[in-house]
């Protein structure tokens, strides 16, 4: 069995696909489920968020398990796979658990470094434990994975500066608007997103805080945690005609502020400019009110070309972590071979001393005379045969394990013992 990862990403996609793929988390369990049930998948992870939807999976044949994931994201998007198929990427193996260490360390994120991804993975990691779809292979990868992104910012500066897409939404709506100090602002959604957003706005000198979001005992809690003010969503509209800057990042499936509250909005702001910075997949902004006079929209194509400027120095750090990385894999993978061969060898041990310890019931008789001395160096003499003679298929099994060649032994072991 492979590990096989399928996905789309903001590199691969346009931002309108990938947001027809992307799952909230109200239906996220049901198609977790849905994956995990098809014929050729036996354990399933979804890391689904702004910058990517991914499907690790334990797969039971590899293009069964890819026709799987890819009917799977058809549905999704209510397209047909060929509409979008030349858009996924797929590695499997080796190259999976390069690319998913890749991924919790930072390196395949819009903003390279982030540290909001690895909290990501973990979760999708325990939402596919706690529903048990993620079992033994899987559980191992992802807490290795974890490990790899946590040593990754310890021991580098890739996470140095701006190291969040909540950050980043931040610093970009204020080099758009020359600071925002004194600044008015609205932050729909709470989060971990909008409460990264928060606490960068806290450092920038802003006059108020307003914080909106579809639970209003969430709004609450996280305005009083950061020091802003928690209003009603039915309250947006009228803010829309006051606030200077809108910063959205909630988990609706669909658009929340339409074309003409907008509309309405910029009739009561009596020309003043309203700036939106919209990093939500999919969309919480009609992209249409971008055409709206006074307003800026921007969104997450915007805020990926931002971090790509200032960036020289944590691409400095890229090579370390990219070394971390690479070492880290071929642990993983020393590791995952041992177990994947153990149960084998333990077996083979198992039937040499079954055979051993009958052989000498079948002479009981003749030993019988015996002292006690004696029958210790016959335990001892006959044990130690049994060892010299496994050492070498042990020792061939666990060297060629997680290969082609590995594959082979294995099944001629299996094959010559009886096991």
């Amino acid at each position: 069995m492979s590990v096989v990862v399928i996905g789309l990403n903001h590199r691969t996609v346009p931002l309108d696909l990938l947001e027809r793929v992307t799952v909230d988390g109200a239906r996220l369990v049901k198609v977790l489920h849905d994956v995990s049930s098809r014929d050729n998948v036996s354990e399933a992870v979804i890391l689904s968020t702004c910058n990517r939807m991914e499907i690790y999976v334990v797969a039971e044949r590899f293009h069964g398990a890819y026709r799987d994931v890819r009917d799977v994201l058809a549905e999704l998007a209510f397209l047909p796979p060929e509409a979008f198929a030349d858009h996924l990427y797929v590695y499997y193996d080796e190259l999976a658990v390069d690319h998913l260490f890749s991924v919790a360390s930072g390196l395949d994120s819009a903003v390279v470094g982030e540290h909001e991804i690895l909290g990501q993975v973990r979760e999708a990691w325990e939402l596919a434990r706690a529903e048990g779809v993620a079992s033994n292979q899987l559980n191992m990868l992802f807490r290795h994975a974890i490990e790899v992104g946590k040593r990754a910012r310890a021991e580098t500066g890739i996470a140095r500066n701006i190291a969040s897409v909540s950050s980043a939404a931040v610093a970009m709506a204020a080099d758009r608007l020359g600071g925002l100090e004194d600044r008015t602002v609205l932050v729909l959604g709470a989060g971990e997103m909008a409460e990264g957003m928060l606490r960068s706005l806290m450092d920038r000198g802003v006059a108020q805080v307003l914080v909106a979001n579809r639970t209003w005992d969430r709004a609450v809690g996280l305005a009083n945690r950061i020091g802003g003010r928690a209003i009603r969503l039915s309250d947006v509209d009228a803010a829309l005609a006051e606030v200077d800057v809108l910063l959205t990042s909630t988990g609706a499936s669909s658009i929340i502020i339409e074309h003409s509250d907008l509309e309405d909005a910029v009739a009561r702001r009596a020309g003043r400019p309203l700036l939106i910075v919209d990093v939500a997949v999919p969309r919480d902004v009609d992209p249409s009110a971008a055409a709206l006079a006074g307003v800026t929209l921007l969104d997450m194509d915007d805020l990926r070309a931002f971090a790509e400027i200032g960036m020289t120095e944590r691409r400095r750090e890229v090579a370390a972590v990219r070394a971390i990385v690479d070492a880290e894999v071929q642990r993983y993978l020393a590791v995952a071979s041992a177990r994947e061969v153990a149960p084998l060898v333990s077996a083979l041990h198992q039937k040499a001393e079954q055979v051993r310890a009958a052989e000498l019931e079948r002479f009981a008789g003749r030993l019988s005379e015996l002292d006690d001395r004696q029958l210790e160096v016959i335990e001892a003499l006959t044990k130690g045969i049994v060892a010299k003679l496994l050492h070498d298929p042990t020792v061939g099994l666990k060297k060629a394990a997680g290969t082609a060649k590995g594959e082979r032994l294995a099944e001629a072991t299996r094959d010559l013992f009886g096991l």
